[in-house]
């Protein structure tokens, strides 16, 4: 058996290549709109529409010379994407309108805008991918050999690429490679690193983002609330400029102010997954048995005054990394019901609260008299609830912490009176928010953890 997963490889065009990429993503939003209004204009006429992709390619290629008389400057592969996304579309609103669609009204698809819309096409037949002597480039049809900013056949390590999706994301263009992999091996670095005789459960929350229960912990970088005051000056200079609606496109001073703004959401979202990325590829070489919780991130983000946090430490991301990752390295992962009362219970005695609000950070138990961290004690109870046997689960035992768990500093706060200059306290922010295994403590962090 074979899985899928996608390898992105940021590109590195010339002015030439790039005219090309928005000539081709332009094509596809093209035949993307065109099919659109006609399937449209089909249901208008009380027609029976037919939007599988072979009645879309079929109704192409008859009447694409008359319509779209440039369309051979394009490979026809955008053309095939574009009409691909667009079946996929109607057949998500389809399935969601009978009832046969999990999840949330899917709602009719709408026009692809120039301004708004992401470019895109792809690539599913024809030579493209990898380039035997040059292995830091990939072939494009009808653009050529595009020079990549990494190493593309070390990310893809010789396995077949059978999808190449490139898009244009905060003014860099990207190429997604959807290669095969084996799903029964597990690479020989995971099995040499990871230690199989270990559980560990992982509360997630927002002033510490993991919390294991083996007393470590993870802090919260805040990528978006650091980055705040600079996103909403970029974003006054963009309020400050002409949209130009007459213009269709908008002016160059406001395109320009427009890209500041995405870069900077593009590197928030890099910080936010990078983190994310190296937290999960870390608890899944590492321990044996994984063991989290169902959180509703959807009904969480509804609270007004943590959604913003919410939303900002990426839950969900953790956990579909976290699932992928566990599968590829061999490791068991259990996910505990989303109702499990796993903070109101005692790790202790197994006493369950009435009432437990935020503001209250350490859990104080009334029966047994533990004193314990809120987050800890829910680490401990999803560690108990998803892999340790009842033997295991440390109660009737104190479960306080004695000195030998190793917690990650907090970011400190200097004011300007303490003489300091501002280098030297980013600097220190930046090695209070590294992760263990940035910061030379090697062998505290490895008795924590044993």
């Amino acid at each position: 058996m074979s899985a899928y997963e996608a390898v992105r490889i940021r590109l590195d065009p010339t002015p030439r290549q790039t005219r090309l990429l928005e000539s081709h993503a332009g094509g596809a939003r093209f035949a993307y709109n065109l099919m659109l209004a006609h399937v449209q204009r089909q249901i208008s006429l009380g027609e029976k529409p037919d939007w599988t992709l072979y009645a879309m390619r079929r109704w192409w290629n008859e009447w694409k010379d008359e319509i779209a008389p440039w369309w051979r400057e394009n490979s026809k592969e955008a053309y095939s994407s574009a009409f691909e996304w667009l079946s996929q579309a109607l057949r998500n609103w389809s399935d969601s309108r009978k009832g046969r669609r999990a999840g949330r009204r899917v709602g009719w698809p709408k026009y692809k805008s120039k301004r708004s819309s992401v470019p895109r096409f792809a690539y599913t037949t024809g030579s493209f991918g990898l380039i035997e002597d040059n292995p830091k480039a990939l072939r494009l049809p009808r653009i050529g050999r595009v020079h990549c900013m990494e190493n593309a056949a070390e990310r893809v390590h010789g396995r077949r690429i059978v999808r190449m999706t490139v898009s244009r994301h905060a003014g860099f263009w990207y190429a997604a490679l959807t290669v095969e992999r084996p799903t029964e091996s597990v690479p020989a670095k995971n099995r040499k690193r990871k230690n199989r005789n270990r559980q560990v459960g992982v509360d997630l929350g927002v002033r510490t983002l993991a919390t294991l229960s083996d007393g470590t912990t993870f802090p919260n970088p805040r990528n978006y609330v650091r980055t705040q005051r600079k996103l909403r000056h970029t974003q006054q200079s963009l309020s400050r400029r002409d949209r130009g609606m007459n213009h269709g496109c908008g002016s160059k001073r406001y395109n320009r102010a427009l890209e500041r703004v995405r870069r900077i959401h593009a590197r928030i979202a890099a910080q936010r997954a990078d983190n994310i990325s190296k937290l999960t590829t870390w608890l899944a070489d590492n321990y044996s048995d994984i063991s989290i919780e169902d959180l509703n991130v959807q009904g969480m983000s509804h609270n007004r005054r943590l959604a913003k946090h919410i939303l900002d430490a990426d839950f969900h991301e953790f956990r579909r990394q976290l699932e992928y990752k566990t599968a590829r390295t061999g490791t068991r992962l259990h996910v505990i019901d989303r109702w499990y009362p796993s903070s109101k219970t005692c790790s202790n005695c197994g006493t369950v609260k009435a009432k437990l609000p935020l503001s209250e950070r350490v859990y104080h138990c009334e029966e047994c008299g533990l004193v314990i961290d809120r987050d800890l004690n829910a680490a401990i109870n999803i560690q108990v609830a998803g892999s340790a046997p009842e033997t295991l689960n440390a109660r009737g035992e104190d479960v306080r912490q004695t000195g030998s768990s190793r917690t990650m500093p907090t970011q400190r706060r200097d004011n300007a009176a303490s003489g300091e200059t501002r280098t030297k306290r980013r600097r220190e922010s930046r090695e209070a928010w590294s992760w263990p295994w940035q910061r030379g403590h090697a062998d505290d962090f490895a008795l924590a953890t044993s």
